[in-house]
């Protein structure tokens, strides 16, 4: 799944392309990709998101999401954690009464699941296998282009959603207003991180992965930090030190700007950036998918345990459990 720098990656390369330019059409070609999307009007509820719709219900939705969408002037993409959004100029109708009457704050909100790419196309370019939505903008600057949501497995989504205040400054997407800020973010309470962090008796990795505590960790970067952190998978928070929490949140970022720096982790065409390449980030793995190989500081070989559906990569040597962190 894309974590935290493979969605900053996708933000990056949209923005210059997507910030003032107007939404001339869109096509909604499967209706499964709009899974988070509420029609106006209707309850949140109703759809329940990852539910199957009627055949008539999805049409309804596709339909909303394009009337909705088209004709709308795009702003700067912005992110949380895994969610990127672009937030819609404000714009004003006439209401029934004929007074001008302005549109409540709206986002083109994105999630890319386990296998969702944003790719900005020529207009007359080819399909990009697994296409699912396609989008048309101008650009005052760049001309027309086409932006293209494509998603083999159909595990993420777009959606128009309502943005709501974010304390201290800014405004989300109220689907992903329960969202932690991530240590890349300006307004993260490093403080409050480790307060945390410390209080909890369940082990590093599940804390790492809390979206509600730090938001953007996802399997790869978990196992990456704790392995430069020497800490165990299991250790508890509450075994951690502050001096090891506030250098384990020193590694998190770290970790996060060299995998920005190299575009990202790709291990296969399910992650590419708007332009359909590839990162490089999976050249400095230290530990994850490593299973055998020696550990790159004392040679020992790099284990791999089960951890719920997925897997935890670390070195028995340097990340030492703990004897009472429970298996």
């Amino acid at each position: 799944m894309p974590e935290l720098p493979e969605v900053e990656v996708v933000r990056a390369g949209l923005a210059p392309a997507v910030t003032g330019a107007r939404v001339v059409a869109v096509e909604v070609m499967d209706p499964r990709a709009l899974k988070r999307h509420t029609p106006a009007g209707e309850d949140p509820g109703l759809g329940g998101h990852g539910r199957t719709l009627p055949e008539g219900a999805a049409r309804s939705r596709a339909a909303d999401f394009e009337r909705r969408l088209t004709g709308r002037t795009l702003q700067a993409p912005q992110r949380r954690g895994k969610f990127l959004w672009i937030p819609l100029a404000v714009e004003t109708a006439p209401s029934v009464s004929g007074k001008l009457a302005e549109e409540p704050e709206t986002a083109l909100l994105a999630h890319l699941g386990m296998s969702g790419q944003m790719l900005l196309r020529a207009t007359d370019a080819v399909d990009d296998r697994h296409v699912r939505i396609r989008t048309w903008i101008e650009h005052p600057e760049h001309g027309e282009l086409r932006v293209d949501f494509a998603d083999q497995r159909l595990f993420g989504s777009l959606a128009l959603d309502a943005l709501t205040p974010a304390a201290p400054i800014g405004s989300i997407p109220a689907q992903a207003a329960h969202i932690a800020r991530d240590p890349l973010d300006p307004h993260f309470d490093d403080t409050a991180f480790v307060e945390k962090f410390r209080s909890r008796g369940v082990g590093a990795k599940k804390l790492l992965l809390d979206q509600r505590m730090v938001s953007g960790v996802g399997n790869i970067y978990a196992d990456e930090t704790l392995w430069r952190a020497r800490i165990h998978p299991d250790t508890p928070g509450s075994a951690v030190s502050v001096r090891g929490a506030v250098a384990l949140l020193h590694h998190l970022r770290e970790v996060f700007e060299q995998a920005l720096s190299e575009g990202g982790t790709s291990f296969d065409e399910q992650y590419v950036n708007v332009n359909g390449q590839a990162g490089y980030f999976s050249r400095y793995l230290h530990s994850y998918g490593r299973t055998g190989e020696p550990c790159d500081r004392c040679g020992t070989p790099i284990k791999r345990i089960a951890f719920g559906n997925r897997s935890s990569h670390f070195c028995p040597r340097c990340q030492r459990k703990p004897s009472h962190a429970s298996t």
